[in-house]
Parts: structure tokens; sequence; C-alpha cells
């Protein structure tokens, strides 16, 4: 699943690229995909333009600059957002709208592609979802914050303190740390990989009880959330499967990975070997020569 890294690197991204050009088209190829409200989400969407797109943890939110409406947008497991300025499938703009044929839907980047939204500058938006989880749905604001309301602070902005953080330590004494920093109500943002990531940075087991957590681990644990956040942004996330940012490449910072998804592998700082196994529902990563 995409976490806050990839999220990020897509909604800087498309900022730079479809914001107030005017949608001239949008095809809905699968109607669950925009909440079955396919009528409404073409009106709103048509001849209107996105004027800035926000984030919340892994949630998008693209406004819109008529309207009531907002869009959300969840990429969830196999999400994908991506655009195409000159594309040899250039779906043409007709009058009256336009209707997909089976062989120009075979011919989008992808079989899964589930919306497409044309601009008038030529640009193309293909929202592709093999999985079916995520969606783009039509929000009004009142909509958009109980949606926002869901998500605890955003760890690289100023609402992340260390009294918040620590405050945390507080409750839920007997759930291990990684089934803590996983949960988007307490932290907005963390998915598996950087939660294995954060806790090998700070040296602690990912199984550890919270309550076992010393107050210098906490410190540890605090500092270490933004730095790998940031530097997995600036590498522009991580791919294993599904990810893309909007031009379709995958992450990079698949290269500075120190135990996800090197179960098996010696550890690059100590020479253990990295052990894999269940926490919190997950699978997870682990030295147990780095980590106590």
């Amino acid at each position: 699943m995409p976490e806050l890294p990839e999220v990020e690197t897509v909604r800087q991204d498309l900022s730079k690229k479809i914001l107030h050009h005017t949608i001239t088209v949008v095809q809905v190829l699968r109607p669950q995909s925009v909440g079955k409200k396919v009528a409404e989400f073409i009106q709103a969407l048509t001849g209107n333009s996105f004027i800035a797109i926000e984030r919340r943890g892994k949630l998008m939110i693209f406004r819109l600059q008529k309207g009531k409406y907002g869009v959300l947008v969840h990429l969830k497991m196999t999400g994908q957002l991506i655009y195409e300025r000159e594309s040899k499938n250039k779906i043409e703009v007709v009058a009256g709208g336009h209707k997909l044929s089976e062989s120009d839907i075979e011919n989008l980047p992808n079989k899964h592609t589930r919306v497409v939204i044309v601009f008038a500058d030529g640009g193309q938006l293909f929202f592709n979802d093999l999985r079916v989880f995520g969606y783009m749905k039509l929000a009004n604001e009142k909509e958009i914050v109980v949606a926002l309301k869901k998500f605890g602070p955003e760890p690289l902005t100023k609402d992340f303190t260390w009294e918040y953080f620590s405050s945390l330590f507080q409750k839920r004494a007997k759930a291990p740390i990684k089934a803590l920093l996983l949960n988007q109500e307490l932290i907005a943002g963390l998915g598996n990989i950087y939660v294995d990531e954060v806790c090998f940075c700070a040296g602690v087991k990912p199984m550890r009880r919270v309550n076992t957590i010393t107050k210098a681990e906490q410190k540890k644990l605090f500092k270490c959330i933004p730095k790998i956040l940031s530097k997995a942004i600036k590498h522009r996330g991580t791919t294993f499967r599904n990810f893309v940012d909007s031009d379709g490449k995958k992450g990079n910072y698949t290269d500075f990975l120190e135990v996800f998804g090197r179960g098996g592998k010696v550890c690059r700082r100590c020479g253990v070997i990295i052990k894999k196994i269940r926490c919190a529902g997950r699978g997870t990563h682990y030295c147990s020569g780095c980590q106590k």
C-alpha cells in the first residue's frame, strides 16, 4: 500500500501538472471507484478545474474551483494516478463528449484504469487500481472535515510534537510498538514499510510492548519518524509491486531500506541475518543485532 512518502510524491507531482487546467472530459470505467454516483461525479468535474491538492496521511483532497465539492482520493493497496501530456493513446475530445470504445480501454496505460480525466491542455490523468479498493469520491466540506478527523497528526507538520507523541505511550500499554505506530488515528501516514524502518532507526524491536519502551527510546522513535519519511520523499517513495509516481516511474527508496523486504539477508550495519515475523497482523522485519 502506498504510504505517506508515496502519496506525497504523487501530490507534489500532480500539483505541478494539473492545477488550474479546465477539465473537458471525464470517463468513469468502474462506477464503484467513484462511489457509484457517476453522473454527479462527471457533472461536478466537467468544465471545472483543480485548484489545490492537499493530503492528510495517505488521503488526498483535490479541491475544485467551482461548486460545493472536492474529490477525496485514496490509493489503498494498488491505486495509481498517472499523468500523460503526450500520449500515443490520446483520447480525442469531440463535441458533446466522448465515449470510450473497447479498443480505447485496452489501449489505456493498463487494463486496470478506472477513471480518466482529460484537460483542455491535452493532458490526461488516469486512475488505475488493480485490486479496486481505491477510490475517487466527491465530498462536500462537511464530509471532508469528517474524513480528516479520522487521522492523527501529520508527522511532518508542527502538530506532531514531542508532547503529543510521548502522551501516546501512556495508553495502549500492552500493544506492540508497531501497532501504535501503524494506527492512523494516532499518527497519519505511517504504514508497514516505514514503521519497520523507523523501529530499526531507533534500535527498537517492533514487537516490544509499548510499556517497555524507555523515554530515551521514545525520543529516538520521535526523531526517526520525520527523518525516515523525509528521506523517502526525497527519493520518491518505495516500489515493491504497484506503486509508481505520476510519470509511471518506480520509487527509488527501495535502495535505502535497511530491514523491510530484506528478511534472510545480512544486516548492512552489524552482519546479523534480518528476521521476518508476524507482528500487529503484518509481515515485519527487524535485526536482532541492532534492535533491542
